[in-house]
């Protein structure tokens, strides 16, 4: 049989998730951010649940081509643009909407032969320090655009680097929002402003909703300000599972130690489950579970539990110490659904990694089977 370890892909959550970052933004229209492959998820994975977007927003051509090969028709934006001229070309022959965040960028589009101008977003930097144009040279970059031929319609956008909290004692998008808007407030054309966390936190405001908002982190279920609130709080399904199954078990003694570099060593007697999943399926090596902390948090048969000693290449070690009925084939959970409507967030596991759930999903392994699970999450309690 093959080894045990799956991640499950729930297209049905990213609609849901979606529906509600509708939920939180009225009449603004909705981009579903697809970058990094769906966020590790898959495009063609989750495309049914993309469908409840107004546009697809992402970074590569080749992505591109795949959501026009899928038979979108709608927008399509290229959130960082062209990389070099000819971009330009397959831009055209796409249709693909542009972010324009540098000077080359509109040189490219003043010397690019095409019989359709293009759409194209302009990029303030508004605090970021990324990307963008900051206050008057933004001004000059539109009036460049707009007298291009090859330029139909100018857009403008942003992106905020606190909307996930506070800033200094006060609200993290006020500085950046209040930039903006003295930069653009004469200036024609739709607006995009609004990342994750601006939607769940902030959507209510129609300056930061805008025009357009873009769904990021939140399509796959995961709290952008985790952990001040986590996904359950604002409604959101995990689009990812990462489940496998017990392959032995060992009775510890006190002092007997766990994995490479004696990492952990049991305080009194216990018992251990040895899981089918470790850093090569794109598990954080990082993961704690040291004598001291807490480890990191798994479920085994849908109950909690936790991480002992350092992940290793193909395996892992969990404390059944207090799960008698767990044994070899028992279902382990490293995220996403368990058994019988368990859940364990992937923002816990993130968290106690000290990284972020973008980074668990996008690590995902390539030698990791993977299962599209239509209509496989729970309703809301």
């Amino acid at each position: 049989m093959p080894r045990p370890i799956v991640a499950q892909i729930h297209p049905d959550a990213v609609a849901h998730n979606l529906a509600q970052a509708r939920r939180h933004t009225s009449d603004a229209r909705l981009w579903a951010v697809i970058k990094a492959n769906a966020y590790g998820h898959g495009i063609e994975r989750v495309w049914p649940g993309l469908l409840a977007a107004d546009g697809m927003a992402m970074l590569d051509l080749a992505e591109a081509e795949r959501v026009r090969a899928l038979g979108w028709r709608g927008p399509i934006l290229l959130l960082e643009g062209a990389f070099e001229a000819r971009d330009l070309e397959l831009c055209s022959r796409l249709n693909l909407w542009h972010v324009v965040h540098c000077d080359e960028q509109i040189a490219w589009l003043a010397a690019h032969k095409t019989h359709q101008p293009h759409r194209v977003f302009l990029k303030m930097n508004s605090g970021m320090n990324r990307l963008g144009f900051r206050g008057p040279a933004l001004r000059s970059a539109w009036a460049r655009l707009d007298a291009l031929p090859q330029v139909d319609e100018i857009s403008l956008v942003t992106h905020f680097s606190d909307a996930d909290a506070d800033r200094d004692g006060q609200d993290g998008i006020a500085w950046q929002l209040r930039a903006f808007v003295e930069a653009t407030h004469d200036l024609p054309g739709e607006r995009s402003l609004s990342n994750s966390a601006a939607i769940l936190r902030h959507g209510g405001c129609p300056d930061v909703r805008a025009d357009w908002v873009r769904a990021g982190i939140l399509s796959y279920g995961s709290a952008p300000d985790f952990p001040a609130h986590d996904a359950a709080h604002w409604r959101l399904r995990p689009a990812m599972t990462l489940k496998s199954r017990l392959i032995a078990t060992q009775d510890l003694q006190a002092g007997d130690s766990v994995g490479y570099g004696s990492a952990f060593r049991a305080p009194r007697a216990m018992r251990i489950g040895i899981v089918a999943c470790g850093y090569a399926d794109g598990y954080p090596r990082h993961a704690p579970g040291g004598h001291d902390g807490p480890g990191t948090p798994v479920l085994v048969d849908g109950l909690r539990s936790r991480t002992v000693g350092r992940v290793s290449m193909d395996m892992l070690a969990v404390d059944l110490t207090a799960l008698p009925g767990a044994g070899i084939g028992s279902e382990v959970t490293l995220w996403g659904h368990g058994p019988r409507g368990s859940l364990l967030p992937i923002d816990e596991v993130a968290r106690a990694a000290g990284t972020i759930s973008y980074e668990l999903m996008c690590a995902l392994a390539p030698r990791v089977p993977v299962e599209v699970c239509d209509g496989a999450t729970e309703p809301d309690r």
